[in-house]
């Protein structure tokens, strides 16, 4: 795993008295979705992007099992497989956290259940301690049929909040997608 810092910004705002108060703002870009796919399903010999898209009903479907709508009726996965045997998929996804984007990729198994999750890129300047091991493996061998939520199956981080429900939201809208557009294989 490579970790590839994008620049710090700088940010200067004027403060009421005339004078500037200087920000530090740190984004990182940790790893491609490509290198997560790698890492997550280390024995596969390919991965094959496939589109899953849901028609409206499964749209409504989704929103109402997931606790929330998706932000998109389409998603590109990749089957990871090792030959001809389908080892699972990996799914790539986006949610805001409090203010920036956070990109992180899901690792299922042919059954549904998640296999591994990896923080693609965090760009807020609070909250980095999701890309913990120990905060994302609590999400292994959970489902759609888990509870997917906060203070239920799944830890907050103090001081990360909006991120940790963000990202878990996320997991939970792809478990359920995975289980409806793919189902067991």
């Amino acid at each position: 795993m490579r970790y590839q810092p994008v620049p710090t910004l700088l940010v200067c705002t004027a403060a009421l008295s005339g004078g500037f108060v200087v920000t530090s703002v740190h984004a990182a870009e940790y790893m491609s979705v490509a290198e997560s796919q790698k890492q997550m399903f280390a024995d596969a010999t390919e991965f094959t992007p496939v589109m899953v898209a849901l028609n409206p009903d499964q749209l409504r479907q989704l929103a109402e099992r997931a606790g929330g709508p998706a932000r998109t009726g389409a998603w590109r996965i990749w089957q990871a497989r090792q030959g001809t045997k389908l080892l699972g998929y990996v799914v790539a996804d986006a949610v805001i956290g409090k203010f920036e984007l956070i990109n992180y990729a899901v690792a299922l198994t042919p059954a549904g259940e998640i296999r591994d999750v990896e923080i693609l890129a965090y760009r807020e300047s609070h909250g980095y301690e999701v890309r913990n091991k120990p905060w994302r493996s609590q999400f292994t061998g959970k489902s759609a049929r888990s509870a997917l939520r906060i203070g239920d199956d799944i830890e907050n981080i103090s001081g990360a909040t909006l991120s940790c429900t963000h990202i878990t939201d996320g997991i939970r809208r792809i478990a359920v997608m995975a289980q409806m557009a793919l189902g067991p294989q």
